[in-house]
């Protein structure tokens, strides 16, 4: 300590104690801008991250979003990468969104759960699952997967009813058929030799709806787009608007029907 006390009170002492701590400075500076720029080049550095390409509703299982058709790989850097972030659609299996996920972002941890093998723990609402019986043409049952969305016609041979919705006197059935349901999820598929009992996410009024025509018509199923699926505003076919170009809303208030 004497010495120590000695050599600072020297101009030669000062001097080099004043040395020492400007190269000391000078050592922690390097560091620090070596640990800045290495930092700085880590989060510049560009990663794969998987994007939604569109809404993924809440609900929808990790297999049909890594289908490849919900989501898009993309490559930014790795400053911009949230927590949790996906970059292999392996690790969305068995999982399922636990809220709506917004196109444009990135698919994390935080964004799902465990797939629960109870369908009923991934129901909300007035949710529900309904199950329809199909053969192969008509459950499109060969290109069908569980995460897909149909359409759903029904067909019914249909007597003319009055404005009250009493069959008219002497009226003659006439085959129809119309999509009563557009976009509807698939959410389990249990094949059968050649049929199969289709699981259909609906709600609780079109359960009715579909429970009605599968019991009393033909059910057929449509297959649409996995991105970017449009749909018409729905009318009625029959032999009269197939054959012969009457239009349908003709034939809709010819059996009794209203616009």
């Amino acid at each position: 300590m004497a010495y120590a006390q000695r050599l600072i009170s020297t101009r030669r002492g000062a001097g080099l104690v004043a040395a020492l701590a400007a190269l000391a400075a000078g050592v922690l500076v390097l560091v620090y801008l070596a640990r800045y720029r290495s930092s700085v080049k880590a989060e510049s550095a560009p990663v794969t991250v998987l994007v939604a390409k569109q809404t993924i509703p809440k609900g929808t299982t990790g297999a049909a979003i890594a289908s490849g058709a919900l989501y898009t790989a993309t490559t930014i850097r790795d400053g911009q990468l949230v927590n949790g972030a996906f970059s292999d659609a392996s690790s969305l299996r068995d999982r399922v969104a636990t809220h709506d996920i917004y196109a444009g972002s990135q698919l994390a941890a935080g964004d799902f759960a465990a797939a629960s093998s109870n369908i009923a723990a991934t129901l909300t609402g007035h949710q529900r699952i309904v199950s329809v019986p199909f053969d192969t043409s008509h459950g499109v049952l060969n290109d069908l997967q569980t995460g897909d969305r149909v359409d759903v016609y029904a067909a019914f041979n249909v007597i003319p009813v009055n404005s009250n919705g009493v069959p008219v006197s002497g009226g003659q059935s006439r085959p129809v058929l119309r999509m009563i349901m557009s976009n509807v999820p698939v959410a389990a598929i249990n094949k059968t030799s050649g049929n199969a009992n289709v699981e259909l996410r609906v709600n609780d009024l079109q359960s009715t709806k579909l429970a009605f025509a599968s019991e009393n018509g033909k059910l057929w199923l449509a297959l649409r787009p996995t991105t970017g699926g449009k749909t018409a505003p729905p009318s009625i076919v029959s032999l009269e608007t197939l054959l012969l170009g009457v239009p349908s809303v003709t034939v809709l208030q010819s059996l009794g029907g209203r616009r």
